[in-house]
């Protein structure tokens, strides 16, 4: 069972958006049925990984621009407000959700949907719990300015 105190050290959140989208194609190929999205709407999901990618790479981008740490388990330096983070807390998250959804959409299979909403669940008690807990620790008064400001996802 996965615990907002547990600390995932050992699985970076690419890393399992990786093995996600893996598990999807596994999964459309050996379970195909039951299909939940009917083929002519499955290009949307194209759509979808790359608006997913753009936002999750852009986000990194402000990051790297910022001058702060990218790596989920290493010490904050910075607190990131404006740009992409002005409307999401996550965007980075927000990206490979959205990506996994569109990976999803791309094979239309139940199972597929099933493991974006896994990957989605895992991100937001998981990761963004133990980041969370991190930033306030590190940011206080700060963080928590930001936090009622601006959602955690969208």
């Amino acid at each position: 069972m996965i615990t907002s105190n547990a600390s995932p050290r050992n699985l970076l959140p690419p890393v399992l958006f990786l093995l996600v989208a893996a598990a999807m194609g596994l999964a459309h190929a050996l379970l195909p049925r039951p299909s939940v999205l009917p083929e002519p709407y499955r290009p949307i999901g194209l759509l979808l990984l790359a608006i997913g990618v753009a936002v999750a790479i852009a986000a990194r981008l402000q990051f790297a621009r910022a001058a702060t740490e990218i790596n989920t388990f290493a010490e904050p330096t910075r607190l990131v407000t404006d740009g992409l983070f002005r409307w999401s807390r996550n965007p980075m998250y927000l990206g490979m959700g959205l990506a996994a959804v569109g990976v999803a959409t791309l094979s239309g299979a139940a199972a597929a949907f099933l493991l974006a909403g896994a990957f989605v669940a895992i991100v937001d008690r998981w990761y963004i719990a133990f980041e969370e807990r991190r930033l306030r620790a590190r940011f206080g008064a700060a963080y928590e300015t930001y936090a009622r400001s601006t959602r955690r996802w969208v």
